[in-house]
């Protein structure tokens, strides 16, 4: 892991310090890895509502119970194939969206702007 010994002495107006520390809180980020992720050129997301981890858990063992059912289907011959992995693709890829949305942060272009770049992570 790299050290960081240089310290940057940053003067703000009590606005301005009320204003990041929203913002930091926001996040779940320390002040210091929330102005590295900006340095970086990456807007962090704010955390997840109380309920993201169980709505993910839910939908996860909805798979489940996709993967369940099309196993016993399978074994009966009572099911179509195609149908089914169409509606598991959908699943994985709304569970998928639902993270994109909430947890990964947004490229900054170079005007300022946000913009999605993806599943890079700041540094």
């Amino acid at each position: 892991m790299r050290k960081r010994n240089i310290q940057i002495i940053v003067r703000l107006n009590h606005e301005e310090q009320q204003h990041l520390a929203q913002q930091v809180n926001k996040t779940g980020l320390s002040q210091e890895a929330f102005i590295r992720a900006l340095i970086s050129g990456y807007v962090p997301k704010e955390l997840p509502p109380l309920d993201y981890h169980s709505m993910i858990k839910e939908l996860h063992a909805i798979g489940n119970n996709l993967n369940q059912l099309a196993a016993k289907a399978n074994a009966t011959g009572h099911i179509d194939k195609t149908v089914f992995q169409y509606e598991a693709n959908r699943l994985r890829k709304a569970v998928l969206d639902i993270q994109t949305a909430v947890t990964l942060p947004e490229r900054r272009d170079s005007n300022g702007n946000h913009c999605n770049m993806g599943y890079k992570r700041p540094p």
